[in-house]
């Protein structure tokens, strides 16, 4: 963002360090190359930069072998790819998905389109008051027939960080599967696979500080061997003929074309970026910005604060009569950039009884006095309308 603006859209997509940007044009110019394919040294060179990044990505989500590293184009990619290929040909009709209230619509609309073509069916657990996936609801809506929840580790509007340990523990006692959207925990707190339990993690390189294009579907390695394919062509085969063609192992498989190149040496660079930083002290950061937004906002009578005091990042908020999209214009005017509208969670929206919100979600380059700007413009809007 230009110098002056309070850029509060993280949630949406973060701002990119100088680093990745740097390392995203050395990428494209003086090292360009295609991946395991050209024996020539710049490729080779390319590709032992690709699989670093690989290597790279399981370490810092404490995957126990790169090979358990899918790159895919976002996290929508990487729920799609679980529905299509793991839901697809290991569920059947009868049996249920979980997912909850404040479910983003990638991690909705997938789970349906699979359940429809095979008949299952999809349940919806409730929240609490603040705005957290209700776990009394959960354990009572649980069966044997369940054979997978899907659940957000951080919501993109409440800010509410699920006990993703606890969720684990209970799909697996009834023998389902955890499925955890990564995309709001990655840049705010540490992550790891191995630790949560969790069996699919998926998330976004773009707001980890990273490139769009490139993102990252996580799974336990017995159920990688256990999909099949999801799309065919060059890189995922073993080896073809037109009786019949065999297929290469995990991740390969299903990493069909050309992959996103430079995108996966982008996502290396921000990983190393947030990892210097250090997720602890950026979590405690976010934590202060989010208790001084909170605290400030709740001062003004006619604004509804949305989920917990303790949200990870992401304060979301109304003001009284005026439409969330009146509110984000205003804010534009006084250079405070803030999302607004249903955040992709209409049935969280309907949950909350609003048709939309504000939403200001947090950085590392977020400081007070973005808090402050925010809040002017936000009394501004109330002046303005009454």
């Amino acid at each position: 963002m230009p110098a002056g603006w309070a850029y509060l859209d993280t949630a949406a997509t973060a701002q990119k360090p100088q680093i990745v940007v740097d390392a995203i044009t050395r990428a494209y110019g003086e090292t360009y190359a295609t991946v395991h394919r050209g024996v020539y040294q710049r490729s080779a060179e390319m590709t032992l930069a690709y699989e670093a990044a690989r290597r790279r990505v399981a370490e810092f989500i404490g995957a126990g072998s790169p090979d358990e590293i899918v790159f895919v184009r976002g996290a929508t990619e990487g729920i799609n790819l679980v529905a299509q290929s793991w839901a697809a040909t290991h569920l059947e009709a009868g049996d249920r998905i979980l997912l909850s209230t404040l479910e983003h619509h990638s991690n909705i609309v997938p789970w349906q389109m699979v359940a429809e073509r095979i008949g299952a069916a999809i349940d919806v657990a409730p929240l609490t008051d603040d705005g957290r996936i209700d776990f009394n609801a959960i354990e009572a809506m649980l069966t044997p027939r369940h054979k997978l929840v899907a659940f957000a580790h951080v919501s993109n509007v409440l800010g509410s960080v699920l006990d993703a340990r606890r969720a684990a523990a209970l799909a697996h006692g009834v023998g389902a599967k955890l499925l955890l959207d990564g995309c709001q925990a990655v840049p705010r707190i540490a992550v790891d696979v191995a630790e949560l339990d969790c069996d699919f993690y998926v998330f976004s390189g773009h707001k980890l500080y990273g490139p769009t294009g490139i993102g990252v579907l996580w799974a336990r390695p017995e159920l990688l061997e256990a999909m099949p394919p999801w799309q065919g062509g060059g890189s995922m085969i073993d080896r073809v003929t037109f009786e019949k063609t065999t297929y290469a192992p995990p991740p390969g498989r299903f990493e069909a074309g050309t992959p996103h190149i430079v995108g996966a040496l982008g996502l290396h660079t921000a990983i190393d970026y947030v990892a210097g930083l250090g997720l602890d002290r950026i979590h405690a950061h976010e934590t202060a910005l989010v208790r001084q937004a909170r605290d400030a906002l709740s001062q003004i009578n006619s604004v509804r604060l949305f989920g917990p005091d303790d949200a990870a990042g992401i304060v979301s908020f109304a003001v009284k009569g005026v439409h969330p999209h009146d509110v984000a214009t205003i804010l534009d005017e006084e250079r405070v950039a803030i999302r607004a509208g249903h955040h992709c969670a209409q049935p969280l929206m309907a949950a909350l009884g609003v048709e939309a919100t504000a939403r200001a979600s947090f950085g590392v380059y977020n400081g007070s006095q973005d808090i402050d700007a925010l809040v002017r413009g936000v009394a501004r809007v109330t002046r303005i309308f009454g």
